[in-house]
């Protein structure tokens, strides 16, 4: 992201207002969970707890008034969050228009409809992570795959926590390679590179470690388990495919999700019946899913704008480059640590894989310039370290719904979600032992800065 605003020099003081936001989000998060409120994390909706950190980084600058909101309305106008919010309403349309023509019960029927019981655990993360990548997101998979797990468990004697483990593992497989996921979206907005690059450099290092969990997942028994497959019109599954096909060919992401959302009604008109005021209908139900993200997007953006131009941004980069450059001399490696440790921390703050990638992004791609760490890598490494963290966190969404859905504890959730330790301990081995990371590409890069 840019800003035309010329910026003070770097200033631990001016971080005060991102440390506000995180305590505000992490403080009464912690609180509703010490009162047992489910998804405490979430009771405080995060556009909500940025306000006083908003206000907090106007106070803070020395501009003149006029020239501090100023300052942040040219944060929250960037060309690379306003077009990261386009596509956000973009993907909750075409998600929203498929599930409702059927396309999410396809999916399933058609995953449980291939694999034999003996291969079930394995089956049930492949499918999670299909379902996953189609759909763009890991809840929705969850939502839609949980009851067929409980009614495997509850018939079997397979461990509910490790049926919970691997549906949330196969989930976030698909959520970080999805392109119509919002953690990928911002991460390639953030870091300026396309989705298909970035897709690319994370098979790089996903497809290693899907490959150890489904060994891991193999050495289990479950040749007894019965499969209760739903009936479903299986030709709803080619919109889902079509959208992955079209991005990683290249096309332009607006381009494909607008025929992924046509696609999608065009099946469901001939399928099921679908209307076009029901397709209409849908459409805005789309973008009002996306309202949160969408609005804590352009309002962290003016945030970012005011750290930036306060020094802030240029501290922090400052002071995780000394940490990881102790770690590393080479400069790529320790850049791509830089990158991992400020996304895993965020992480660990938020509970919430975007919103960590939203707040370490502009510092991920002043590390990244600097290092000569290529676009591409930084943000793929954004998302799979937002990726390890959140499917481990016990008070994370995706744990605290398998949770509640199958009655256990949403830390024996996390402890079996296998697939994200394994994700992280690969990442790790291929930044610290592999040769280091190809030098950075102009073309394929925007500017971030």
């Amino acid at each position: 992201m840019s800003s035309q605003i010329p910026a003070q020099p770097a200033s631990a003081k001016a971080l005060l207002p991102l440390a506000l936001f995180l305590a505000l989000f992490l403080g009464t998060g912690i609180y509703f969970q010490s009162e047992g409120v489910e998804y405490a994390f979430y009771q405080l909706p995060s556009p909500v707890a940025i306000l006083p950190a908003i206000a907090l980084g106007i106070l803070l600058s020395k501009q003149a008034f006029e020239e501090r909101i100023a300052t942040f309305v040219a944060g929250v106008g960037d060309s690379n969050i306003v077009t990261m919010c386009m596509i956000y309403l973009l993907a909750g349309a075409f998600s929203t228009v498929a599930e409702a023509t059927g396309g999410v019960d396809a999916m399933v029927a058609l995953g449980l409809g291939i694999i034999p019981a003996s291969f079930l655990l394995p089956g049930l993360f492949i499918i999670a992570g299909v379902i996953s990548t189609a759909m763009g997101t890991s809840m929705g998979t969850l939502a839609a795959l949980a009851p067929v797990a409980l009614g495997i468990g509850e018939a079997t004697d397979i461990s509910l926590p490790l049926l919970a483990g691997v549906l949330v593992s196969g989930a976030m497989f698909g959520d970080n390679l999805s392109i119509i996921s919002d953690t990928t979206i911002a991460a390639t907005r953030t870091q300026g590179c396309s989705m298909r690059d970035k897709f690319k450099a994370n098979l790089k290092i996903s497809i290693p470690a899907a490959i150890i969990t489904l060994l891991w997942l193999v050495s289990y028994d479950t040749s007894n388990a019965p499969l209760n497959i739903p009936e479903a019109n299986l030709w709803l599954c080619i919109p889902y495919f079509a959208i992955i096909v079209l991005a990683v060919m290249g096309l332009n992401v607006f381009a494909v999700l607008g025929l992924g959302i046509v696609l999608a009604a065009a099946f469901g008109m001939v399928a099921v019946d679908y209307q076009w005021v029901k397709f209409s209908q849908d459409i805005y139900d789309g973008f009002s899913s996306m309202q949160e993200i969408f609005l804590l997007s352009l309002l962290i953006g003016g945030l970012s704008g005011l750290i930036r131009q306060q020094g802030g941004l240029a501290f922090l980069a400052k002071a995780v480059e000394a940490v990881t450059s102790r770690l590393s001399k080479h400069k790529q490696r320790s850049s791509a640590l830089g990158v991992a440790g400020l996304t895993s921390l965020t992480n660990l703050c938020v509970a919430n894989n975007t919103v960590s990638i939203l707040l370490a992004g502009e510092v991920s791609a002043r590390l990244a310039k600097k290092g000569n760490l290529a676009a591409r890598q930084s943000a793929s490494l954004l998302d799979i370290f937002a990726c390890v963290v959140q499917g481990v966190l016990p008070y994370g969404a995706q744990a605290l719904l398998m949770g509640a859905s199958f009655g256990i504890s949403p830390l024996s959730v996390s402890i079996h979600t296998g697939y994200c330790f394994i994700l992280g301990a690969v990442a790790l081995v291929i930044i610290v032992w592999r040769k280091p990371l190809e030098d950075r590409i102009p073309e394929q890069t925007e500017a971030v800065t």
